[in-house]
């Protein structure tokens, strides 16, 4: 594949991941194996894909960190034209998460941060997330979470996108946010999102594109050719598996390249 494709959702997951009670329902929908897979076997499945950088993410919930920051930073040292890395944090310590996220940013040159909301069963407009979104804004990196149902076996309430993520982009509006896993079953109101707030993205992780929400892929190849990242959720979906069929959707030169890198090195502000 000749395009250049960065993939904006990605994990190196360790075995402390892999234990965790709610990825049974992915597990079995997908196959997966519970041993960790080897750093060779990602960059073997981002080259059969042809992704050039993947973003690698650190998870932590409640229950701890399950892949920590220093952990992806040691991946990304150790192939810097490969990786790249976003941080996480512990929301129940807002004044440590601002100096983590400063850490990450400023010493290990991570690009952004994620929190996953159904892993706290916290909606994003929790006062917990605020002040990650300062640090965010400050440190001038996007701010990554979930949308949508969960494949977990945790609540799906808290990815709805309205009224929970309305108000943190009515109440921030200088933050950039990068929505993934598509937001079903609530593509309407992620739809009336993405077109009222300028900073607000979505990403393709965890759906195979040919079967993209049909609204989705026509707002792809017009007004919204700029705002829809390309992500796979590895180890889950495969880089591979989730562009097969990439033809099917019919879009032009430019979206097609924007889609598949060109949005993701302007919102993580990547090297050229």
């Amino acid at each position: 594949m000749a395009d250049e494709i960065i993939d904006v959702w990605m994990q190196q997951p360790n075995q402390r991941f892999l234990d965790q009670r709610w990825l049974e329902p992915l597990l079995r929908w997908t196959d997966l194996d519970r041993a960790a897979p080897p750093v060779a076997a990602t960059l073997g499945a981002m080259d059969r894909a042809g992704v050039r950088i993947g973003l690698l993410s650190a998870w932590h919930g409640p229950q701890g960190a399950l892949i920590s920051n220093d952990e992806v930073a040691e991946l990304v040292q150790a192939h810097p034209d490969r990786f790249a890395g976003i941080a996480t944090v512990d929301l129940t310590d807002p004044v440590r998460a601002v100096r983590e996220i400063r850490r990450c940013v400023r010493d290990l040159g991570f690009v952004g941060v994620r929190v996953v909301p159904w892993l706290w069963n916290l909606p994003p407009n929790d006062r917990r997330y605020y002040p990650v979104y300062v640090a965010c804004v400050e440190e001038d990196v996007p701010f990554c979470t979930q949308i949508g149902h969960t494949g977990p076996l945790c609540p799906s309430e808290p990815g709805r996108p309205i009224p929970y993520l309305d108000e943190v982009l009515l109440d921030f509006p200088q933050l950039v946010v990068v929505g993934g896993h598509v937001g079903y079953p609530w593509l309407a109101e992620v739809l009336s999102l993405v077109r009222k707030y300028p900073n607000f993205h979505v990403d393709t992780s965890a759906y195979a594109v040919h079967r993209l929400p049909a609204e989705l892929v026509e707002f792809m190849r017009g007004r919204g050719r700029t705002r829809v990242l390309f992500g796979s959720n590895y180890p889950m979906l495969t880089p591979a598996q989730c562009l097969d069929r990439l033809d099917d959707l019919g879009l032009g030169a430019e979206a097609r390249e924007l889609f598949l890198g060109g949005n993701a090195r302007r919102v993580f502000s990547l090297p050229l």
